[in-house]
């Protein structure tokens, strides 16, 4: 019954979540266009994990410390736990702005949503931290207006937290588009979409492919036929439709680049490893492929 309510309540909101979404994302894509690496670095793909996910832990446990320290009547802790509270939340909110970059649809007028929820909790606990300073060498003040700001900012960083979580559990995003797909090494009919004029697979371009109920991206170098699941992990770009990169494909969507020998993810935004196939020529002809059975890279 709550859920319910509250999923009224987040959808009420894209009158104006969808136009201010709109906007920010297009200056944070180019923001981060900019700098592909700062890009990576904050959105997890040198730890195989997103890092928002990551930092937003920490503020929410340090700020309810800054709960705990009010009630037991201790200024000076409080005081600083709240600092490194708000510090935190900076650092976070990068990670979630990187991430903002490349969401799309739905999610992204529901992270809209979670961003402004959070930058009002924020600016709540700026404030709390102002009121609690002394004047020089008095460190910080037991002033109850500073208490009673930062617990009514707690609320609202938790109401936050709640459509935050809706982003990622409800709506998916960041979460690895074949992170329910088995691992099965059965060798299986290939059926490509596309043959040359000799009846091959044609050669230094991407061609989508049919294994079963999978769909796949192959990539012909002479007699080697490089194969990659089709769909992009990070928000299920078709790689059939991206452009070859130095032994890579990119993803026609968000520009992610993986490895063709491996599916190792080599540029974000995505942060997980692309399922990689081996194929081989069929007795009697055509070709047939299986999932790489050391496939460890994209579990």
């Amino acid at each position: 019954m709550l859920d319910r309510w509250l999923n009224r309540l987040m959808d009420a909101q894209g009158g104006w979540t969808k136009p201010l979404g709109d906007l920010l994302h297009r200056f944070f894509f180019w923001f981060f266009g900019l700098m592909p690496a700062v890009r990576d670095l904050f959105v997890g793909r040198w730890l195989g994990h997103p890092l928002h996910a990551v930092l937003t832990d920490v503020p929410i446990g340090i700020l309810f410390l800054v709960i705990v320290f009010d009630v037991l009547r201790l200024p000076e802790a409080a005081g600083w736990a709240l600092l490194v509270g708000i510090l935190a939340m900076l650092a976070a909110a990068l990670a979630g702005f990187a991430d903002y970059a490349d969401t799309d649809g739905r999610a992204r007028e529901r992270a809209t949503l979670h961003s402004t929820v959070m930058v009002v909790a924020l600016l709540g606990y700026s404030l709390s931290f102002f009121l609690r300073v002394g004047p020089p060498g008095y460190g910080f003040l037991d002033v109850p207006a500073g208490f009673i700001t930062s617990l009514g900012s707690f609320l609202i960083l938790s109401a936050g937290a709640y459509v935050g979580g809706d982003v990622a559990y409800v709506l998916g995003n960041m979460v690895s588009r074949h992170a329910f797909r088995g691992a099965g090494t059965k060798w299986i009919a290939l059926e490509p979409a596309e043959l040359d004029a000799n009846g091959a697979i044609p050669e230094g371009k991407p061609v989508k492919a049919k294994l079963g109920i999978n769909q796949l991206v192959l990539v012909r170098e002479g007699e080697r036929i490089l194969a990659l699941h089709d769909t992009c992990a990070h928000a299920g770009g078709p790689l059939n439709e991206g452009k070859l990169v130095d032994g890579a494909i990119e993803c026609p969507w968000h520009y992610s680049r993986y490895r063709l020998a491996d599916g190792q993810v080599l540029r974000g935004p995505s942060v997980y490893h692309q399922p990689a196939y081996e194929v081989r020529v069929k007795d009697g002809g055509g070709w047939e492929a299986r999932r790489r059975a050391n496939d460890t890279l994209a579990g």
